[in-house]
């Protein structure tokens, strides 16, 4: 049997068969991070550079900025220099989250390259959002290089996010898992938000939309610190929803969001709670963990560590919100909600900008029947058919 054809990311196919808005662009900026790679893992603006002498300009780095140096939420990246290219680097997780006048001066295209995660808070395709508003308003035409979703492109989990919970994690009515890739993200946002750009897009020759991460051939590299493994990012759309509670997520650990717990948790006791022993394709392996920074640091915490047993079954929304609930419920008095503020939210509780409302709060904290479960974990039905439009596989 013949092999399937190579995954070729925007990348590489804009440097192989460049369009013609990157031909003709005398300077551009390219917003990247340190995950923005080739297949031989040279960086973006190495390559960019190499094919395109002297005509790259700047380069701005997201939220952990350009080389992924900062760990946690809020705290924010510096401006500098690129020593070997002599270019700026602006950062814009900063003073500002969106690029300003000033940054987008002498530049005539912006490049977009970054490897997104599949989950609405994730808040990289927030800064694309910011992106695509300043070039809008500046007369900059943007030229996203698509790279893959991980957890493919047929599945999305939870409601669509109730645009009155609208947060740097979350500025369009999406659901958490919502099987797109950056570039038809780019796409729909600029829609549904009426942001005014000129945006054009490279696509990814033989990517489809059942792969997963591991489908590509890829090795995986870190898109942020805190999730170093694809295996972190398969329970991510799920597991992030800790951030908006007291038990640890893992930050602080070698491997984030696949374990959590808490000093207060008897493990073997939550196996038994009739919901999560009824959870397919995922197994809660009781383990116990000592954080280095965040939440618990330097305390020993219980809890689980995450193994899924089917990464294409796995519906990791509804999973976590069923454990959240047993948490809760086995633990009321020491179970608690975060409070803000959380990703320059200083108002509303940062479980609900989170879940992109406060239904799921309300569920877990016992106020709708569990027979809730599934309005809150599924996605709208005909999800894919209404951003069919901005749909590029």
């Amino acid at each position: 049997m013949p092999s399937d054809p190579p995954v070729l990311f925007g990348l590489e196919a804009a440097v192989t068969d460049p369009p013609e808005l990157l031909r003709r662009a005398r300077a551009f900026g390219l917003v990247c991070n340190q995950a923005s790679v080739d297949a031989s893992f040279q960086h973006a603006s190495s390559v960019l550079a190499q094919r395109f002498p002297g005509r790259l300009r700047a380069l701005f780095g997201p939220q952990h900025g350009l080389w992924s140096t900062e760990q946690d939420n809020m705290i924010e990246t510096g401006h500098a220099r690129h020593a070997r290219l002599g270019v700026p680097v602006w950062s814009l997780y900063s003073e500002t989250r969106k690029p300003t006048q000033a940054m987008l001066d002498g530049l005539d295209l912006l490049v977009i390259d970054l490897q997104e995660v599949g989950t609405r808070v994730y808040t990289y395709v927030w800064t694309l959002t910011y992106c695509l508003e300043a070039c809008a308003q500046k007369g900059i035409p943007v030229l996203v290089l698509d790279r893959p979703n991980p957890l493919g492109g047929e599945v999305a989990e939870g409601a669509l996010l109730d645009v009155a919970y609208r947060s740097f994690v979350g500025r369009a009515a999406i659901p958490m898992r919502h099987a797109l890739t950056i570039a038809e993200l780019a796409r729909h946002c600029n829609e549904v938000m009426a942001l005014g750009a000129d945006l054009h897009t490279v696509r990814m020759p033989g990517w489809r939309r059942s792969m997963l991460w591991p489908d590509t051939g890829r090795a995986w590299l870190p898109p942020s610190p805190n999730l170093p493994r694809f295996e972190g990012a398969l329970v991510y759309p799920g597991q992030v929803l800790l951030e908006g509670t007291n038990l640890s997520e893992g930050r602080g650990t070698t491997t984030p969001f696949e374990q959590f717990g808490a000093p207060f948790i008897e493990p073997w006791r939550l196996l038994e709670h009739p919901q999560v022993a009824a959870l397919r394709h995922l197994v809660l392996r009781p383990f116990a963990f000592e954080p280095t920074f965040q939440k618990w640091q330097g305390k020993t915490c219980s809890g689980w560590f995450l193994h899924a047993t089917d990464a294409v079954a796995l519906r990791s929304y509804a999973a976590t919100i069923t454990v959240l609930r047993a948490v809760r419920e086995s633990w009321p008095q020491q179970f608690a909600w975060r409070q803000p503020p959380y990703e320059y939210e200083n108002e509303k509780l940062p479980i609900d900008i989170l879940a992109g409302g406060d239904g799921l709060r309300r569920f877990v904290d016992g106020e709708l029947p569990w027979s809730e479960l599934d309005r809150l974990a599924l996605a709208p039905a005909d999800w894919l058919q209404q951003v069919r439009r901005c749909l590029l596989y």
